[in-house]
C-alpha cells in the first residue's frame, strides 16, 4: 500500500509547536533504521540527516549551501525542515559533526523550528553559540557540549563520537548504536598524521567498531574520483613556508576561514621567513576567536590588528585573508577593487590562494585573479605553487586510497554515499563493492532508506522543499513544490538502487 500526503506550504517564519497528531508517513520500527538525507546528496553542501528508530528521529547537521553566482541576490538555501517539523515531538536531538557552515549554518535561521536540544564538541559548541548570540537568541537554544570519545544515549539511540580529522577542528564520526544494528555517520573527514591542531584519527575505534560489526557507513563523497590519498595539513605548511622563502614584498593568503590548521600553518610559515600576519576578514577574527578560546593556537602569537599592520614593511606583513571562492564582500575582493579601507596589494606583492575553487566558484576567483595581476601582484593558485614545489593547500576530505582505507577498517555490510553530487557518490558506490560490500545505495535528497538485517531497501520518497536566505530574511526557494511522501508498506518491492 502507498501512503501519500499533500502538505500545505508553510511560511518559513517562528511559530509555536504544532499541535499533537501523527502525521502520515514513515514510522520508523525497532527492526530497522530509517535514513533520510534531507541535503547534502544532491550537491555538495546543505548537509542534514535524519535516522528513525523505534518510533523516534535523530537529526544529524544543519547546515547551508552558498549559492553564488546561481542565484543573484541568495545568500544562502537550507532545507525547509516541515518533515522535521510535524515529528518534532518524536525529535530525540541534533548533533553536530563539525563547525563548518554547510552543516551548523542553518541552525540559527531555523531555530525554533528545530526546537530540540543541539550536542556538539566545545569548538562546534562556540561557533554555534557566537552566531546565536549575533541573532539575540542564545537564551532560548539548548546548545550542549559533548567530548570527543563520549557517548550520548538520546531515546533509542547511543551515539558514539570517534575522533576523525579535516579542515576544522575536532570533526567527528558518529556511531549510532540502535536495537536494529549500528550504523557510522562519518561526517566531512581524512586521515591525517599530522594535522597541526587537534588530534588524528582514531583508527582503534574505527577498527574496535568494525570488529563490533556495522550496518551501514553513510561516508564522504566529496573526492571519490580523486586517486591517491589526502595530503596533511603538515604538507601545507611546509609548502606555504617554501612558497613565502625570498619573497620581497607583502604576501596575501587566503583560504577558508574556519580552518584554523591553516591559520597555524600561515604564522609558522610567517615566522620562519622573519614576517608578521594580519587577519583580515570577520570570519576570521571570529574563528580565532574560537580557536583561542579552545585552546588551538596555543603558542601562536597574537596576530597584529590593522594600525599595526599599516606601520610594518611590505617585505615584513603577510595579510590573511577571507575570500578565496571569490566572495564579493570578502576581504580579497575588496583589496582587489582598491575598496579595502586599511589594506592594499601592490607591483611586487604576492597573493597564495591556500584552497580550490568549490565547483561554480571559478568565475569569481578568476574575477580576482584577472584584477591582482593587472596591478602588478603575482597570483598563486595551489596547481601553481604545486608545480614550483611548494604544496600550499590539502583538501580536508580522502580520495579514493582513503575511502578504500576506511573501509578495510569498518567493515559495513551497505555502503551509503553520501557529501556529493550524483557522479560522486556513483564514484564512492562502485569503489565500495570493491571493497567487499554487500550492496551500495545511491541516494538523493529525500529519498527513505531503511536498513535492516532483512529488507535493506529504498522504501519511499519526499520532495524536499528549500528555503532561501537573502541577507535579511527567509523565502520559499523558488520551484520548489509541495512535498508528497509516498511509502512502500511491501519493502522489497522497492529495489534498492545498486552501484555496477
Amino acid at each position: 500500500m502507498v501512503y501519500a500526503m499533500n502538505r500545505r506550504r508553510r511560511a518559513p517564519t517562528a511559530r509555536p509547536r504544532l499541535a499533537a497528531r501523527r502525521p502520515h508517513g514513515p514510522v520508523p520500527g525497532t527492526d530497522e533504521v530509517l535514513f533520510l538525507p534531507l541535503g547534502g546528496t544532491s550537491r555538495i553542501g546543505m548537509n542534514m540527516a535524519l535516522y528513525g528508530h523505534a518510533g523516534k528521529w535523530l537529526i544529524v547537521d544543519a547546515g547551508v549551501a552558498f549559492m553564488g553566482d546561481e542565484a543573484p541576490g541568495i545568500e544562502a538555501v537550507m532545507v525547509d525542515p516541515a518533515f522535521i517539523e510535524e515529528r518534532i515531538d518524536d525529535v530525540v536531538g541534533l548533533v553536530v559533526t563539525h563547525a563548518h557552515e554547510d552543516h551548523i549554518g542553518a541552525i540559527h535561521h531555523l531555530w525554533p523550528r528545530l526546537s530540540c536540544p543541539i550536542h556538539a564538541t566545545p569548538f562546534a559548541a562556540h561557533v554555534i553559540r557566537e552566531r546565536l548570540k549575533e541573532n539575540r537568541i542564545a537564551r532560548e537554544v539548548q546548545v550542549r557540549t559533548y567530548q570527543i570519545g563520549e557517548e550520548l544515549v538520546l531515546g533509542p539511540f547511543r551515539v558514539e563520537s570517534i575522533a576523525m580529522t579535516h579542515s576544522v577542528p575536532e570533526p567527528v564520526a558518529l556511531a549510532i548504536r540502535t536495537a536494529a544494528g549500528t550504523v557510522l555517520h562519518t561526517g566531512d573527514w581524512k586521515f591525517d598524521p599530522d594535522p597541526l591542531v587537534g588530534r588524528p584519527a582514531d583508527l582503534d575505534a574505527l577498527k574496535r567498531l568494525g570488529d563490533e560489526g556495522v550496518l551501514a557507513m553513510m561516508c564522504d563523497s566529496t573526492n571519490a574520483m580523486v586517486e591517491g590519498s589526502t595530503g596533511s595539513e603538515a604538507d601545507a605548511r611546509d609548502g606555504l613556508m617554501k612558497a613565502f622563502a625570498g619573497r620581497k614584498g607583502a604576501i596575501a593568503v587566503t583560504c577558508f576561514a574556519s580552518n584554523v590548521a591553516r591559520m597555524k600553518a600561515v604564522a609558522e610559515a610567517a615566522a620562519a621567513n622573519g614576517r608578521r600576519v594580519v587577519l583580515a576578514g570577520r570570519s576570521l577574527l571570529k574563528m580565532e576567536k574560537a580557536a583561542r578560546a579552545c585552546g588551538y593556537l596555543d603558542g601562536v602569537p597574537e596576530f597584529l590588528g590593522l594600525d599595526e599592520a599599516a606601520g610594518l614593511r611590505r617585505r615584513k606583513l603577510v595579510l590573511m585573508c577571507t575570500g578565496s571562492q571569490g566572495e564579493e564582500r570578502a576581504a580579497l575582493s575588496r583589496i582587489s577593487r582598491g575598496e579595502h579601507r586599511s589594506l592594499a596589494l601592490h607591483r611586487g606583492d604576492t597573493v597564495i590562494f591556500s584552497a580550490r575553487a568549490i565547483p561554480g566558484n571559478e568565475e569569481s576567483v578568476d574575477a580576482i585573479r584577472t584584477l591582482l595581476e593587472a596591478r602588478g601582484v603575482e597570483v598563486l593558485y595551489p596547481a601553481d605553487a604545486k608545480a614550483a614545489g611548494a604544496t600550499v593547500h590539502v583538501s580536508g576530505h580522502p580520495a579514493r586510497d582513503d575511502l578504500a582505507r576506511m573501509y578495510a577498517l569498518v567493515r559495513p555490510r551497505f555502503a551509503v554515499p553520501v557529501h556529493g553530487t550524483l557522479p560522486h557518490l556513483e564514484a564512492h558506490a562502485r569503489l565500495a563493492r570493491t571493497c567487499g560490500v554487500e550492496r551500495a545505495l545511491v541516494p538523493e535528497d529525500g529519498d527513505i532508506i531503511r536498513l535492516g538485517h532483512v529488507g535493506t531497501a529504498v522504501v519511499g520518497h519526499i520532495e524536499p522543499r528549500r528555503l532561501a536566505h537573502d541577507g535579511q530574511k527567509l523565502l520559499p526557494w523558488a520551484g520548489t513544490q509541495p512535498a508528497e511522501i509516498e511509502i512502500e508498506e511491501e519493502h522489497a518491492a522497492q529495489p534498492a538502487l545498486l552501484a555496477a
